[in-house]
């Protein structure tokens, strides 16, 4: 009976391991993104960058000139960040390739690794590229408006919606100067630069 215990203990810390490490790679295909094939793959990141850059101008012709600083830096940032995905950042075929690589390494290892879901069907398929495409269009034409007037003070509330951008393109800063991939680790840099900047902003120049 004990040995039985502990053979399912182990069996349980490998499926859980191995939950853990898919996560892991995950997490990472994420961070490094998959390069845009066809123009309406170009909408997701682009919008930000534009919408970014009237938010500047509008800040900037109200004297509210941190703000502008801050949303021009952002707007920079997703530029090369964009600009990195196209010429640094692996197809998606690749990044699918390497993450069953990766899974057959933790096999050999004894790690169990839940399998690949099977295949979309092409209506799933058709259903999620048509969201991938129109989220963005929605961001931009809500993004200006609302980028003009949030946060109108430094708040906690504020800090939470700043916060998950800051900590995602923090996070591939560090992943792109690993991989080595110029662009991506520098316009994250400048997208978290600029969301440090718009909080500072907002406890600098309060909107009325």
């Amino acid at each position: 009976m004990a040995r039985t215990r502990r053979l399912g203990d182990n069996a349980g810390m490998a499926r859980d391991d191995g939950m853990a490490q898919v996560h892991r790679l995950a997490l990472l295909s994420v961070l490094d993104g998959a390069r845009p094939s066809g123009a309406l793959k170009w909408v997701s990141p682009v919008a930000p960058a534009v919408t970014q850059a009237p938010v500047g101008a509008g800040h900037w012709a109200a004297g509210r000139w941190r703000r502008a600083l801050a949303a021009w830096a952002g707007a920079a940032g997703f530029g090369l960040v964009a600009w990195g995905l196209g010429a640094e950042a692996p197809t998606r075929a690749e990044t699918e390739k390497n993450i069953e690589q990766q899974k057959d390494r933790l096999r050999k290892r004894g790690i169990q690794v839940p399998a690949t879901a099977g295949m979309q069907t092409r209506l799933s398929q058709r259903s999620l590229h048509a969201l991938d495409t129109l989220g963005p269009l929605i961001r931009m034409a809500f993004g200006v408006r609302s980028g003009l007037r949030r946060p109108r003070r430094l708040t906690v509330l504020a800090l939470a919606d700043e916060a998950p951008m800051a900590v995602f393109y923090a996070l591939r800063v560090a992943r792109a100067v690993q991989r080595r991939r110029p662009r991506i680790a520098a316009g994250s840099a400048l997208v978290v630069a600029g969301s440090v900047a718009r909080l500072r902003a907002a406890s600098a120049e309060p909107l009325r």
